[in-house]
């Protein structure tokens, strides 16, 4: 009873509890108020609660020994609707799992702050500057600018903690012994005419040559997964970068002499010599243009044209202890034929006209005053002579490694360039905005942290990381007032079978409030 109201419930012909606020007069009741019908115990208790601060607001007499109200339900939103505002929307969900995925990496003990830096490479890559501002609008997460950046500068003290974490994830998680890993090389160019100390202009894979750019290498499992990274200055040949990133991952896995599977620019006698010094196998892209003649020739003679043919030669006269193996494929020789007839082609047009052509591959220059440029038969029978076929050089023998596996694990090295395609499109680590060699080595240890949680992702759960990152972004969280009370309350939307079965692949717990 509230003075002179009372509040009533009436069983409905659904099978629902109305809940009425009616006006007493005298002997009679009308229906001041319906306050709405209840379906189940917990929506009737709301409705009572409603009923009850309605009548209170209303009453002639106020009520001198007003009854407590109940306490609150554990209902994530112990609200009355009519009483309640919604004052945002945030992504707290993602944020959660992708912490515990750099937990599972093994990141847990650095500052928070650095894992969000990385996870917002997955979210939305931006500037510094954009992914505070990015991170308060959908975490509801602040980090003071000023703080921030004098943070960023500091990252670099923990690279070898990150990478160790890395080389005990790949061993804890993916049972990895480093018997094997790739190594590859990329470029990346600075939106910037201008070099300082540490990027500078040099051959760009980016076909950026006129622009400063850093090289950075890379060290992958034969998952793809990556265990160890450098940042070299831009002008760096990057046949020279190897070796100096392989002894520092040699002094963080131990003993094991892993087999170093790289690409063809890392084939220098120089390199391979090193190698073997150190008593490394290795197996690197073989660039058969630019062997001899006579091997040309000796390959042209003993492979047979069938697909998957192979056939290994003595490469000792250019690097001791090496062999070359060779392959020959149908679907090779019909892309490798496709491309000299068009390069033929072109040359052939050029000529016509008299032209040079600046990137003319079988164009040379002629001896003759009124010819000055003419074809080059000699090189186009030699390139006729390697269709379909494909080199690997390796000091790994035969009895120890058959041809077929060598192959087999250079092929791996699709890994290492997809975590590269990862890193530049997925992650955007380009453009880079920072000058100072230390800020951009933070940059990209952000970046490698990244790719760290990106590859544990999608080795995991088999999606791409794209999916990944659609799948959790799908679930919100509703900010909402209890206008009555100004309290706070929190409702997550519900995980879809997908993502739940996302979160049981990488092993972490299904968030809720």
């Amino acid at each position: 009873m509230r003075g002179d109201l009372t509040i009533r419930t009436v069983r409905t012909k659904s099978g629902a509890t109305a809940v009425q606020v009616v006006k007493n007069k005298g002997k009679q009741r009308s229906s001041l108020k319906h306050i709405g019908s209840a379906h189940t115990e917990h929506e009737l208790e709301l409705l009572m609660a409603e009923a009850r601060q309605y009548a209170e607001t209303h009453c002639r007499q106020p009520n001198l020994f007003a009854e407590a109200l109940p306490e609150p339900s554990p209902s994530p939103l112990p609200i009355a609707f009519a009483h309640a505002k919604l004052v945002g929307v945030t992504h707290q969900f993602a944020r959660r799992v992708l912490l515990a995925c750099a937990r599972k990496c093994g990141l847990g003990d650095l500052p928070e702050f650095y894992l969000d830096l990385a996870l917002m490479r997955i979210i939305e890559p931006a500037s510094k500057l954009k992914t505070l501002e990015l991170l308060q609008r959908y975490f509801s997460v602040r980090y003071i600018e000023r703080t921030a950046y004098r943070m960023l500068s500091k990252l670099i003290e923990h690279q070898a903690t990150i990478e160790n974490a890395a080389i005990q994830t790949a061993r804890d998680d993916m049972q990895e012994t480093f018997s094997l890993v790739l190594y590859d090389v990329t470029t990346l160019y600075f939106e910037s005419f201008k070099e300082y100390d540490f990027q500078k202009p040099g051959f760009s894979k980016d076909n950026k040559p006129m622009q400063p750019q850093i090289v950075v290498g890379l060290i992958t499992t034969r998952s793809g997964f990556p265990v160890m990274h450098e940042v070299f200055e831009g002008n760096t040949f990057e046949g020279h970068t190897m070796l100096a990133i392989l002894k520092r991952f040699q002094e963080r896995v131990g003993e094991t002499k892993p087999v170093i599977v790289a690409d063809a620019a890392m084939l220098s006698k120089t390199n391979m010599q090193e190698l073997e010094k150190e008593e490394y196998c290795y197996i690197v892209g073989a660039r058969l243009a630019n062997t001899a003649t006579g091997f040309i020739d000796q390959i042209d003679q003993t492979l047979p044209r069938t697909d998957k043919a192979t056939r290994r030669f003595d490469y000792g006269h250019a690097i001791e202890n090496a062999s070359m193996i060779c392959e020959f494929s149908d679907a090779r020789y019909k892309k490798d034929k496709r491309e000299l007839e068009k390069q033929v082609k072109r040359a052939l047009a050029l000529l016509e006209k008299n032209e040079p052509g600046r990137r003319a591959k079988f164009v040379k220059k002629s001896k003759e005053k009124d010819k000055p440029f003419m074809f080059d038969t000699a090189l186009q029978a030699k390139t006729e002579k390697l269709l379909g076929v494909k080199g690997f050089v390796t000091n790994i023998p035969e009895e120890t490694m058959s041809s077929a596996d060598v192959i087999s694990y250079y092929r791996d090295l699709w890994h290492v360039e997809q975590a590269f395609r990862m890193s530049k499109s997925d992650l955007q680590s380009r453009p880079i905005f920072h000058r100072t060699q230390d800020s951009i080595r933070a940059h990209m240890l952000v970046c490698f942290m990244g790719l760290m949680m990106g590859k544990y992702l999608e080795i995991n759960t088999g999606m791409s990381l794209r999916k990944v990152r659609d799948e959790l972004w799908k679930v919100h969280e509703a900010q909402i007032v209890d206008q009555r009370t100004g309290e706070m309350h929190m409702m997550q939307m519900d995980t879809g079978e997908l993502t739940s079965s996302l979160l049981e692949k990488i092993g972490v717990d299904k968030f809720s409030h």
